[in-house]
């Protein structure tokens, strides 16, 4: 635990002080203690700690609003459990808040009045970020996208031969930087470093939509991991680099590749970051295609593909994004058996890997051991290829279906539709 100043400390119960809306202090006040909400983390159910219960992680928050925020606590603090802000309860934050919560939502889904714990949880994490205690391996991601514009700190040479590669072998135009497209698209940087036949992939698709498109070689990631550490101000930085290159490349429109914090933080978040409307377009990979298909602009073939298919749903973008029905669509569209997860859609386990948890290796072995839930899921299919349109996820899944031997493929959605491209 590194030294706390007066000032910083200070600025950190600022966020409790002076909140910016009523939401906070409604959802700091409103749990019950029902524990309704155990049940649906896939941490309690792993180790079956109290510590691991959602709602002591929203208590954790309360306990100190109590303490610096109301009579009672200032006066009689033992009474209402107000919690000092002192070092033994900030070493128990950090590991709670940022090691034992991918912020899924899940709980929120099954609380008896709606508190909104990843809310709450990220208020925490505010906190500490602003006393400098975000976990370093996430706060060295988000210094690379901030310093880099990519959270791998992949030089633009590397990228660029790693596009080019791909353009000659998979025999496809991946175009970079073109002025006036209608279409910016944008990457997970785990693709052009592990995964880079999900961008041939979308090359393809795009290639048979005769869709005018770009990828910038300035800013082309999609994931903002300040929304993660808590750090607004890098947050609204990476936001706004976005937001600047579709400006500097006049495109009309953002399509957000396959991340789910990424989508969610660029398009319902980064307004808020930048407190401003964006003047172009925003939508998700997802809807494009599934546009494509509904229109006919691409022609699909379903028997192309010839296994037996299950989806793992990302968070972020089925339960805390809406796009249950259009994922549905697509898949069906392009595979010949579908076999779904119980449960699935907005009642379907994390895999692990969120939260920015795929960032911090200092809890590698509890986010595997929280991956089995995901694995048994994935076993009861019978499945042979998992789909998911997150490479969050798709990074998780891979290592669970290795730690598990799963003995099955992890594809992104791209691959499955170019897969069952039918080419004119």
């Amino acid at each position: 635990m590194k030294e706390i100043t007066p000032e910083q400390r200070q600025k950190a119960l600022d966020i409790l002080i002076h909140p910016s809306d009523s939401k906070l202090i409604t959802h700091l006040n409103a749990c019950v203690h029902c524990g309704l909400c155990e049940t649906s983390c896939l941490f309690w159910k792993t180790f079956k700690e109290p510590k691991y219960i959602p709602g002591k992680k929203v208590d954790m928050v309360s306990s100190i609003y109590r303490r610096y925020c109301t009579f009672l606590g200032k006066t009689v603090p033992k009474l209402n459990h107000a919690r000092e802000m002192d070092e033994n309860t900030l070493t128990e934050m950090i590991d709670s808040l940022f090691g034992a919560c991918t912020m899924c939502g899940r709980c929120v889904k099954h609380c008896s009045i709606g508190v909104d714990i990843p809310f709450v949880v990220r208020t925490g994490r505010r906190m500490l970020a602003t006393m400098g205690l975000v976990p370093e391996t996430l706060q060295a991601t988000v210094d690379a996208a901030i310093n880099t514009g990519n959270n791998m700190g992949i030089p633009t040479e590397d990228f660029v031969d790693t596009i080019e590669w791909m353009e000659e072998d998979e025999e496809v135009p991946i175009p970079l930087n073109k002025e006036d497209a209608d279409v910016l698209y944008t990457l997970n940087p785990r693709e052009p470093k592990f995964f880079p036949l999900s961008i041939a992939a979308a090359a393809k698709i795009f290639q048979q939509a005769e869709v005018n498109w770009t990828l910038s070689t300035e800013m082309y990631d999609v994931t903002n991991y300040g929304y993660f550490s808590g750090n607004d101000a890098e947050a609204t930085a990476i936001a706004k680099h976005m937001f600047d290159e579709v400006h500097k490349l006049h495109c009309n429109t953002l399509v957000l590749g396959e991340c789910g914090h990424g989508s969610r933080a660029l398009r319902w978040e980064a307004p808020n970051y930048l407190k401003t409307h964006p003047d172009f377009k925003i939508i998700t990979l997802i809807e494009m295609l599934e546009n494509f298909i509904k229109s006919g602009r691409i022609k699909v073939d379903k028997n192309l593909n010839t296994k037996k298919y299950t989806i793992h749903d990302p968070c972020n973008i089925v339960r805390n994004g809406g796009l249950y029905n259009s994922l549905r669509y697509v898949v069906r569209q392009v595979v010949p058996e579908l076999v779904e997860m119980d449960p699935n859609g907005s009642d379907n386990f994390c895999c692990g890997g969120g939260g920015g948890m795929l960032a911090m290796s200092e809890y590698n072995e509890r986010r595997l051991k929280v991956g089995e839930i995901k694995a048994n899921q994935i076993k009861a299919t019978g499945a042979t290829v998992v789909i998911t349109p997150c490479h969050n996820c798709v990074d998780q899944l891979t290592q669970i279906n290795h730690t598990y031997n799963l003995n099955v493929e992890i594809k992104s959605l791209a691959e499955v539709v170019a897969d069952a491209l039918v080419v004119e």
